[in-house]
């Protein structure tokens, strides 16, 4: 075999190890910030819940009918408003249900698998759901 071909296979070789090399890399950078945006998710949707139970002892056992009933008053229950702010890293914070009786937040991946890797639902009671989410292709 001439020098050509021993440059050409040598030049495919690397270029075939850095593809793997940069694959897995990639795949360990995605799942690392995957775990970040969840555990951050996790946190958020408590500290919601937290905010939301503490206006409702302080109006004698009635939750806010808006979210900005959170950041509105002085002091704030909350400094942001997560759920205009959303995605925040990753994830996309919604209320389906804002009344004075009770309330059912959530806290979803932008997109699964990649933004993040389970769904939470907190409701009335600070109860916590966690379900892992489902790549749909």
């Amino acid at each position: 075999m001439n020098n050509k071909g021993k440059n050409f296979i040598t030049i495919m070789v690397i270029i075939a190890i850095s593809a793997v090399l940069l694959r897995v890399i990639t795949v360990r950078v995605i799942e690392r910030n995957t775990a970040q945006n969840k555990s951050s998710a996790l946190g958020t949707i408590k500290l919601i819940a937290t905010a939301l139970e503490n206006y409702a002892k302080d109006s004698k056992g009635l939750y806010p009918v808006s979210f900005q009933s959170l950041t509105e008053t002085k002091p704030p229950y909350l400094d942001i408003d997560y759920i205009t702010q959303s995605p925040v890293k990753g994830y996309t914070y919604s209320c389906s249900r804002l009344e004075p009786s009770g309330y059912n937040c959530s806290a979803a991946p932008t997109i699964c698998k990649v933004t993040g890797s389970a769904a939470f639902t907190i409701t009335t009671g600070a109860l916590l759901v966690s379900e892992e989410c489902d790549k749909k292709e």
